[in-house]
């Protein structure tokens, strides 16, 4: 009887660790979600956007921010937490300009809607990582070996052209993009689970600012891959 009043406290504490955690992340990605989609509005209604798209500085920026989530991956814990906050506000930026280009390819209702689409999937897939008992720790090979696919096609599909695959690609983005929401937030709530929360300040944002770039990832992804089908074209 006395274990099952220790369990009890600690699995409560357990929880409200993970779910101020959580909150941290959700927060964090919300700031970037908000930084990339007002720098992508307003460089869209600028001379810049043409100028990022009709040159080279368009496929540089595209670089500069692969490798910003790269370092980012792999430094985090060696870097600060500013430096960490910093790289990711840093990313959230370049991502808006080169997102820039879709609001001039859509109109802005069909952005609208797609957004409203793409938030309502990420979540209901939120809440099933969060509720959900089934360990789906399983699913992470099978995801990272489709998202490998899709890029590889992808980039094949650069020359081949092809409207088939970029369709099959589409919806094959769509299904991975949505699992790995469900498979994120519950990787996430066991971090929060395991004790981070009691590492101190700097080891809760590194480790939220992380959470919140593998979130804002998921988001816009999943996002592009349904513009695609529901995307209402300005030509």
């Amino acid at each position: 009887m006395y274990e099952n009043a220790r369990q009890i406290p600690l699995a409560q504490a357990r929880q409200e660790a993970s779910t101020i955690f959580l909150a941290k992340v959700f927060n964090w990605m919300a700031v970037g979600l908000g930084i990339t989609g007002i720098v992508a509005y307003f460089t869209a209604h600028t001379s810049l956007a043409m100028t990022i798209i009709g040159s080279p500085l368009f496929f540089i920026l595209m670089i500069g921010e692969l490798g910003l989530v790269f370092y980012l991956s792999a430094r985090i814990e060696k870097i600060q937490a500013s430096t960490a906050t910093s790289l990711f506000v840093g990313y959230s930026v370049l991502n808006g300009l080169t997102l820039s280009v879709v609001f001039l390819a859509y109109t802005s209702s069909s952005i609208a809607g797609t957004f409203f689409i793409t938030a309502g999937m990420f979540g209901a897939m939120a809440v099933y990582g969060l509720v959900t008992k089934r360990d789906l720790s399983g699913w992470g090979s099978f995801l990272f070996m489709g998202l490998v696919g899709i890029i590889i096609a992808s980039i094949v599909n650069i020359f081949l052209k092809s409207s088939g695959m970029y369709w099959m690609i589409s919806l094959i983005g769509v299904f991975i993009f949505t699992a790995l929401t469900a498979y994120d937030v519950q990787s996430i709530k066991k971090i929060g689970e395991d004790g981070i929360m009691a590492q101190g300040e700097e080891a809760i944002r590194k480790g939220s600012i992380m959470g919140a770039l593998r979130l804002y990832l998921d988001f816009i992804n999943l996002f592009l891959m349904l513009l695609r089908f529901f995307g209402g074209s300005r030509d």
